[in-house]
């Protein structure tokens, strides 16, 4: 379905990541596939201790004194689906269609991010009519997991001092900054009781919202379905003597919770009554949500296979806990108009009766920020004598609009296009901030195609916006290996 679409460097390669599976931490098969087609090419490459991979692109023929250019961008992908979908990410290619000018995955996540910059690296490589300085493509690995691949770069393997990321999801903007974060995780063990006598099992859901990016889409009000559920879990325990089995939400840390689920036993007498009382939460969310959640369904139906239920105490302590549980925008930011500074995403829990846990994203602009936001949720659920800890924090990635390569780039952009780039700095988290970090002085901007949808099923790229962004990116390129840029009719594409 790709072969009609322009440019065709691109599409070949992005075609070819949607036949590989690469959900996060299982990016091995794609980076071997993708080390031996260098290699075919007599190109060098490189697989750190953390599993990242570096393709080496010598310069152009007279170029060999430009300045080395490092072109990022992840290899993994979130993995969200439409829950009547029978799609394995761990073995499925990803089923793609044309759709309006834009290439979508219906039922899953497409993997435009960050599959499109990956294919952008590729193209780069490939192409042998492209004027460049020495190239380095930096393909990571686990960045929807923690950014493992970034924590685990190593000081002084990468050359290059200039970066291009291709990360970023609206064409017509550079980046320059963004926010850093850490994640809460919550644990606890459970004290299992045998279902009661005279007690039927049920299962609730919460599906049909829209999810998201915990990142790029926080401020717009998306539902949680956890947290909507959790609202109702606690109404009906108030009312009638339900006792909760299990509670699953949420599949990916940096992805709103689109659904949840919950087993329950109630007692037989109670059903009907039950049943009325769930058919009114679900007029009540719509009339509440259905401007910004139009499809959103909260279902009753019976169960099988529910033999234990948590004791009262803890399902007190988790209903009540994770219905105080911040979530959403916590602050926007005073020095960056219209930006989120702080935020938080209550992105899943599996409670169980024997054992329970959560994750919370907590992202923000300032350090300060994200610690304080975290020290909030670890206090919340330490009142109760449970296990919270904060893990994997990493930086955020400081603006410098007197940036060089931002300059250039600018210059570019203007020579195509007539007008200069919006400058945005982003509420999502970039590996650029931890690989400054390791690499000081190294000067980076970060820009992309139209991505919509991201980290949720439905996930689409804008065709149009591929084309332009494959054009920048190969006049910046080229500009940076003169010293000085060139007529946009200088390249032939």
């Amino acid at each position: 379905m790709f072969e009609n679409l322009q440019p065709t460097i691109v599409w070949q390669h992005f075609a070819t990541l949607c036949q590989i599976p690469r959900p996060s931490k299982h990016e091995g098969p794609l980076r071997d596939h993708l080390q031996h087609w260098a290699q075919a090419r007599q190109l060098e490459t490189i697989i750190d201790t953390a599993g990242n991979l570096i393709i080496r692109k010598p310069a152009s023929k007279g170029c060999e004194t430009a300045p080395g250019v490092v072109l990022q961008a992840h290899l993994d992908m979130v993995c969200q689906k439409n829950a009547n979908s029978n799609h394995d990410f761990t073995r499925d290619p990803i089923r793609a269609v044309v759709e309006n000018g834009w290439v979508k995955a219906p039922d899953t996540t497409l993997g435009a991010d960050n599959g499109m910059g990956v294919a952008m690296m590729l193209a780069v490589l490939e192409d042998t009519g492209l004027k460049h300085g020495p190239i380095e493509a930096l393909f990571t690995v686990d960045e929807e997991a923690g950014m493992g691949g970034a924590h685990g770069l190593q000081p002084g393997l990468l050359q290059g001092r200039l970066m291009l990321n291709l990360d970023t999801e609206e064409w017509g903007e550079f980046y320059l900054g963004c926010a850093g974060g850490v994640d809460v995780n919550v644990e606890r063990p459970g004290q299992a009781q045998s279902l009661p006598d005279g007690y039927v099992p049920l299962k609730i859901s919460l599906q049909g919202l829209r999810g998201g990016h915990s990142g790029v889409n926080i401020h717009e009000g998306r539902g949680n379905a956890i947290k909507w559920l959790v609202r109702v879990l606690l109404d009906l325990s108030q009312r009638f003597d339900v006792r909760l089995s299990s509670l699953q939400g949420g599949t990916a840390r940096n992805a709103l919770p689109r659904e949840a689920f919950a087993t329950l036993a109630v007692p037989a007498q109670h059903q009907t009554s039950i049943a009325a009382a769930v058919e009114q939460w679900q007029d009540l969310l719509i009339q509440e949500w259905s401007d910004i959640e139009p499809k959103l369904a909260l279902r009753i139906q019976a169960a099988e296979g529910v033999t234990q239920i948590l004791s009262t105490a803890e399902q007190a302590i988790w209903l009540n806990s994770l219905n105080a549980a911040p979530h959403g925008v916590q602050r926007m930011s005073l020095k960056v108009p219209g930006v989120v500074e702080t935020s938080n995403n209550l992105g899943m829990v599996d409670v169980r009766p024997a054992h329970g846990s959560c994750n919370f994203m907590v992202r923000s602009l300032i350090e300060s920020g994200f610690n304080a936001l975290a020290d909030q949720i670890i206090s919340l659920f330490q009142l109760s004598g449970t296990s919270a800890s904060a893990s994997g924090q990493y930086p955020g990635w400081a603006p410098n609009p007197a940036s060089p390569l931002l300059a250039q780039c600018q210059a570019v952009y203007r020579q195509l296009h007539g007008q200069d780039a919006h400058l945005q700095v982003i509420h999502a988290g970039l590996e650029c901030g931890l690989i400054a970090a390791k690499y000081p002085g190294m000067d980076i901007v970060s820009f992309g195609p139209t991505i919509r949808g991201a980290h949720a099923p439905g996930e689409a790229v804008e065709i149009k916006a591929v084309d332009r962004t494959w054009s920048l990116l190969r006049h910046i390129l080229q500009a940076l290996a003169n010293g000085a840029c060139e007529p946009a009719t200088s390249l032939p594409y």
